[in-house]
Order: structure tokens, then C-alpha cells, then sequence
């Protein structure tokens, strides 16, 4: 794509108002500085001071922002071209801009700070994954109805993923499996049999046999690490929640309710992520998965980026793509092309050009859902336990999660995982099963269960309309 051309130069900036001056949303501040056709004055977070200090730690003069606590400051200090900062989005919501940029991460309030920009007519490119995995395919349905539109956003894997999907699908090429690296790569070690990953190392000398895939059964290979790895975390709910909003765009699926998640280099994945019957670990096409990347330290990394895995169709032009470095299966009827990048909020602006200059949502305009993502005990959980979630990751303890078939939520229902977080249990669950919505103590004021009681009735969800392995 010829971006130049798709984002004529002399057009008019598209205005943003960023919600969430976290990482994503102060490196998108950050961004938009120096990209000439996205303008984002206006800063929205828990405290205007903390979106005064976002705005200042980008550059922005103090005496060019002005800390705005009605809808009368906001609009005299947009007409003077300032910088907005505060505390309340609904402040904000008449000033003129074209793009919610909905970044906090929070279920609860991304779901109102979301309906609320949709009601105002505002697009809404939405970040915060945990809101999205649970109703926002009715948060796209009731934009459509206001003439606007709600797109995941570049620089994360989600938007990535399904660009590499269209494109790979635009290009005729039958896709096997789609997915993305994890957030943390496994780094092993060999002279003092050490695996690192985030921070944590251990000692692994069982690990340096499976280093190398050569003639092994990738199967072998993925256990086998699994087990000498197994003191570290091979399963994160975020990495589940990203493959849910791709399910949900594109149809797709999954082969295992937790997914495979193997540990594998880069030149191996085309062999993990292909058919059994060609030595892999999937037993349908069309599927998601996540894979972990293992390097040698100095070696690259993938970076958080995405990749399909396709069928090689044409032995001869494969086999000359292979000696040109792309990656083949060792049986060469696999080939995985990929992104090795996610930027973050860096990237972000393509995603807010598309929907702003362009009328196009950067995933699909009208996802429907595939896939929940839910809640699961690991542990005996005692009514009353509060399942709070926390860390970088909102992970909850003694809970992970699983991606199953889409459904209208019940008493007897698994319950949404982000519908679930900072709720009390009412009653008991055992470890190894679903929470259900029973479980849970969901406050019916919920902005959150609201829109998932109404995404529920705009799809009419039939109980197993999806069959997962």
C-alpha cells in the first residue's frame, strides 16, 4: 500500500481525544506530535493532573494547556487552540473532534467512555482489548447505527492480525493458522543452561534437548519444552483476549480452548502451526494460537508480531521462496509469512487515518461473535473471593482463561473473563471448572452488562452456534 496516496497530502488533521494516558495512550500523544495529518489536544484520564503531566511529558508547553473542568472551559480553550486536559470524557464530548481513542483498559469505564462516544457520534477506536472481548461486537453494531464506526487500532496484534489475514486471503492463499508471538520471548542459554523470560530465570539444563526441532515430531518438541519450562507462565489471558476480537472479525477459531501455545523458534512455526497429518499440532485450518518465542540471547526476536501459516500449493515457486529465507516447514507444504513488529501507540495512526479520513474500520466493520472469552477456576474458590484483577496483564488469581463458542449469557452460562474481574463470587466453584454467570455478583447498574445484555439480543447468539475442539 502506497500510503501517500491512500492519505492525500493537504487534508485536514483528523482530531483525536485520547481516554487513558497509560503507556499505549501517552506513546500515541507522543506520535500524533509528529504526524501531520492526526491532531489529539484533548487528554481524558482519572485525574486532569495525570493528563496535564501526559501532555507535558511529550512536550507540550505549560502555558498551551489548559485544565478544563466544564464543557464551557473545554470549548473556550479548543477555540483558542490549546490542549485540553480532564478528568471526565463527557466534559469533552461536544468539542469537535472525529476519534475516541477509548485506551484505559478498564472494562467498566471503556464501556461507558465507549457507548457514550458512540452516542455522541463520535468514531471510536477502540484499545482496550478487555472491553472489546466482551460486547464489542454490539458496541460495532450500535456505531453502524449512528453513522460511525468502531475499529481496533494498529500497533497492537489484534488490527495487525487481521490485515495480515485479509491480505493474505486478498492474495488467494489458503490459510492454515493465524496468531502472534507472545509478549515475552523465552531466551535459553546454552553455556550455562539458563531460560529467562520477563525478567524471571531459572535453571533448565533438560531444556537444551529439545533445543533444536531437527527430525524431531514437533508434538515431542512442544512438550517437551513445555515440561522443562514448566516453572514459567505458558498461558497469559491477554494473548486469549487479542485471538478472541480476531475470532470475532474474522470467523476464526481455535483448535484447543487454551490453546496450543508452544514454545518454538521462528524457522519452526511453519511446522508447529501446520496440519497433524503433516507433523503439526492442529487438527482443523482456519484456526488461532499463540506461539512463544524461543531465541539465544543476541538472537533476534519476533517482537510481538503476527503471522499465518499457508499451504504451499506450488512446490517449485516455495522451494525458491525458501532459498530467498522465507519460512518452510521442514516437509515443504507449510510456510509461514509474518509481521515481526507490533508498535504500540507509535503505529497507531494509520488505524485513526482509516477510520477518520477513509470511512474504514482497520478490522471488520461488522464483527459478530465467534468467540467468548471466560472464565475458568485453577483453584477451589470459596463464595465471597473477589476476583480481582490487577498487573499489567489484569490477571486474576487462581483464574485463566478459555475461548469458547460465542453465547447469550445466562445464570448457567461461563461468564464473560472482563465481566467476571473485580466481582465477588456468590457462591462456590470448584477448581477445573467454568465460573458461570451465577457465580458472579454483577451489580445491574453494569455498563458493561448492559451492552453485553444488548449485543446478546441484537445477534439472538444460539448455545454451541460455534464448535471448538
Amino acid at each position: 500500500m502506497n500510503y501517500h496516496s491512500y492519505f492525500p497530502k493537504g487534508a485536514a488533521p483528523v482530531e483525536c481525544c485520547i481516554v487513558g494516558t497509560g503507556a499505549f495512550g501517552r506513546s500515541f500523544l507522543g506520535q500524533s506530535r509528529r504526524t501531520p495529518l492526526v491532531s489529539t489536544r484533548v487528554a481524558v484520564d482519572l485525574s486532569a493532573k495525570t493528563a496535564v503531566a501526559a501532555l507535558r511529558s511529550i512536550g507540550v508547553p505549560a502555558d498551551e494547556i489548559a485544565l478544563c473542568r466544564t464543557k464551557e472551559e473545554a470549548a473556550a480553550a479548543w477555540v483558542e487552540h490549546r490542549f485540553i486536559a480532564t478528568d471526565n470524557l463527557e466534559t469533552v464530548l461536544a468539542l469537535p473532534f472525529t476519534v475516541v481513542v477509548e485506551a484505559t483498559g478498564h472494562p467498566e469505564a471503556g464501556a461507558r467512555h465507549a457507548r457514550l462516544a458512540i452516542d455522541a457520534s463520535k468514531h471510536v477506536a477502540l484499545v482496550s482489548k478487555e472491553v472489546d472481548s466482551v460486547v464489542g461486537p454490539g458496541l460495532a453494531a450500535r456505531a453502524r447505527r449512528n453513522n460511525v464506526l468502531v475499529t481496533p487500532v494498529d500497533g497492537d496484534q489484534p488490527s495487525l492480525l487481521m490485515g495480515l489475514i485479509s491480505w493474505a486471503q486478498v492474495l488467494g492463499l489458503n490459510i492454515i493458522a493465524a496468531g502472534k508471538s507472545s509478549e515475552y520471548d523465552f531466551v535459553f542459554d546454552p553455556a550455562e543452561n539458563m531460560l529467562t523470560c520477563n525478567g524471571t530465570s531459572l535453571y533448565a539444563p533438560e531444556f537444551a534437548a529439545w533445543l533444536e526441532l531437527g527430525s524431531l515430531a514437533a508434538p515431542d518438541v512442544a512438550a517437551g519444552r513445555a515440561q522443562a519450562a514448566a516453572a514459567l507462565p505458558q498461558r497469559t489471558v491477554p494473548d486469549l483476549c487479542e485471538l478472541t476480537l480476531v475470532a470475532n472479525a474474522t470467523g476464526f477459531t481455535v483448535d484447543r480452548l487454551d490453546l496450543h501455545a508452544p514454545i518454538a523458534r521462528i524457522g519452526e512455526v511453519a511446522d508447529f502451526f501446520s496440519a497433524v497429518e503433516e507433523g503439526g499440532l492442529l487438527t482443523r485450518k482456519s484456526t488461532l494460537d499463540v506461539f512463544h518465542c524461543l531465541r539465544l540471547p543476541g538472537e533476534v526476536s519476533f517482537a510481538g508480531g503476527v503471522f499465518v501459516t499457508v499451504e504451499c500449493n506450488d512446490a517449485e515457486t516455495w522451494a525458491m521462496l525458501a532459498e530467498k529465507g522465507h519460512v518452510v516447514s521442514r516437509s515443504g507444504r507449510t510456510a509461514m509469512l509474518y509481521l515481526p513488529r507490533h508498535l504500540l501507540g507509535v503505529e497507531a495512526a494509520s488505524s485513526i487515518l482509516e477510520v477518520g479520513l477513509k470511512g474504514v474500520s482497520s478490522g471488520a466493520e461488522a464483527p459478530k461473535p465467534v468467540i467468548d472469552l471466560v472464565a475458568h477456576a485453577d483453584a477451589d474458590l470459596s463464595a465471597g473471593t473477589l476476583l480481582a484483577a490487577s498487573g499489567h496483564h489484569h490477571s486474576i488469581t487462581n483464574v485463566s482463561g478459555r475461548m469458547v463458542p460465542a453465547q447469550a449469557m445466562s445464570a448457567e452460562s461461563p461468564v464473560p473473563f472482563y465481566l467476571a474481574a473485580n466481582r465477588r463470587l456468590v457462591r462456590p466453584v470448584s477448581a477445573g471448572n467454568p465460573i458461570l454467570c451465577g457465580d458472579v455478583e454483577i451489580d445491574g447498574s453494569s455498563e458493561l452488562l448492559r451492552l453485553r445484555q444488548e449485543q446478546d439480543r441484537i445477534f439472538s447468539i444460539d448455545n454451541g452456534a460455534v464448535a471448538v475442539g
